[in-house]
Formats: structure tokens, C-alpha cells, sequence
């Protein structure tokens, strides 16, 4: 009886571990490839969001998929929140993060990233009647300006030195109702956003213009990884410049009104 339990008891060690392992990094696909999991906050048209149908997609969500076709693993996408997106990374519940992640100074020393997949600015959004819009970043001093909390935006704002009232809001959505009911007097936000969630949204594009850009200089948009994961990020480099030249990329950028 006694070695029967063992027995018994060893199976169970077995089967625990290969419950584990099929969630892992290193499990096998039905194709025999790895698989890389990536997380994306899927609230950022037309990079990542979810469509009529309940499906995540977008440009950095179909690009992240594409790199299936010239690596050797299987790439998938999977949403979660934002406020929680760089602290599951870090704790690896995914391997890396494909969500319109700005490449900053201070990112770097947390993470590595990829080559850019874009470059944007940061555009400044206001009510259509608003009376001598603000252009640039020195005519937002003194106004009450709402942005996505922890993005490029809230950060370049907050690192500019200048007088400006800043609102943060964990849903850039929330930010741009709060103008329309006088609440702010501008929105920041990546230019992307802007043209595609803000500017084309059927919800808004009436009642917002784009009036200038907080700054002069782009930012460069790219996916990361766990610092020290190089091998994953070479990896990735290399394909970004396969599906560049191979005219995947180009073909990505027009679906979504990328330029």
C-alpha cells in the first residue's frame, strides 16, 4: 500500500508539472514552434483595440502576429490593463509587451526594446469652438490639460518644467468627455490616438480638432522585453526587417491608416 501511494503520489508530481509547462514559454504548438506571448492594452486605435466583433486587433496587433511567418515561434497577443501592463511583464506573466510603448531614457533602464516600429508626436486636442486653440507646448502653460496616466504624454508634460495643470486619467476616453463638458481646456495625447481614435471616432470627430503638438521631436514607438532578453529583441529586429522588405509592414500601415 505503502509504495502504491508513492506511485500514486509521483504520478500526480508529474502531471502537476506537465499542466504547468503546457502554459509556459517553452510549450509546443500543434506546428512544434514556441510560443511568445505578448500583452497589449487594446484601447489605442488603431495600434490595438477591440473590433464589433470582440476581437483584438489593430496594426501593432496584426504586425506582433506577423513575425510568426519569418521566426521560428508562434506569436499571440493577449490584453490586459494598462495600470498593470510593465509590473506583468516584470513578473512574467507574458514575455514582452506589443502596446504602443514609447521608448523613453527612463524605460530603457527597466526594459530593452525593439527597433521602432513608428515614430509619433504628441498631439494637442481641443473642443472645435475652443477660441485661440493652444499650437504648442508653451501656449498649454497655465491650462488645465487632461492625459493618459503614465503615458509619454503625462510624462512629457510633467518633465517640459512649465506651468501647466495636468489632469491624469487612466482611460484617455474619460479625458477627452471631461473636455467636451468644459472641465479641461486641452488633451494630450500620442498623434496616432488622436488621428484614429479621437479624430475619425464617429463619437467625436465632430466636435475636436487637432490643434498643434506638445513636441517638436517624434517619439519612437517599439514592443520590449525583460531586460537582459536579448536574444528575443535580435530576433525580432530581424524580422521587423524582413516584414519591412517583404512589404508587410507597408501593407499593415495602409490598412490602418498609418503614415
Amino acid at each position: 500500500m505503502k509504495k502504491l501511494l508513492i506511485t500514486l503520489l509521483l504520478l500526480l508530481s508529474i502531471s502537476t508539472l506537465a499542466l504547468f509547462a503546457s502554459g509556459s514559454k517553452e510549450s509546443k504548438s500543434d506546428n512544434g514552434k514556441e510560443t511568445i506571448t505578448m500583452a497589449t492594452n487594446a484601447e489605442w486605435p488603431p495600434l490595438e483595440f477591440v473590433d464589433d466583433k470582440g476581437k483584438v486587433v489593430g496594426y501593432e496587433v496584426e504586425l506582433t502576429e506577423a513575425l510568426s511567418t519569418v521566426t521560428n515561434y508562434n506569436w499571440k497577443v493577449v490584453n490586459v490593463a494598462w495600470d498593470g501592463i510593465f509590473a506583468g511583464m516584470a513578473n512574467g506573466a507574458y514575455d514582452g509587451l506589443a502596446s504602443g510603448v514609447s521608448v523613453t531614457e527612463e524605460r530603457k533602464q527597466a526594459m530593452i526594446f525593439s527597433n521602432p516600429i513608428l515614430t509619433e508626436a504628441q498631439a494637442i486636442i481641443v473642443n472645435s469652438g475652443t477660441t485661440n486653440p493652444p499650437t504648442n507646448l508653451d501656449e498649454l502653460v497655465g491650462k488645465k490639460v487632461g492625459v493618459l496616466m503614465g503615458s509619454i504624454g503625462d510624462l512629457y508634460l510633467q518633465d517640459s518644467g512649465k506651468d501647466i495643470n495636468i489632469k491624469q486619467y487612466d482611460n484617455i476616453a474619460f479625458s477627452i468627455e471631461d473636455m467636451l463638458n468644459n472641465n479641461l481646456d486641452a488633451v494630450v495625447v500620442d498623434s496616432i490616438i488622436a488621428g484614429e481614435f479621437v479624430l475619425k471616432n464617429e463619437n467625436y470627430k465632430a466636435k475636436l480638432i487637432k490643434s498643434g503638438e506638445a513636441d517638436s521631436v517624434g517619439t519612437p514607438i517599439a514592443m520590449c522585453f525583460p531586460k537582459g532578453d536579448t536574444e528575443i529583441v535580435e530576433i525580432v529586429n530581424k524580422a521587423l526587417a524582413e516584414l519591412e522588405a517583404n512589404g508587410t509592414i507597408a501593407t499593415l500601415k495602409a490598412k490602418y491608416g498609418i503614415l
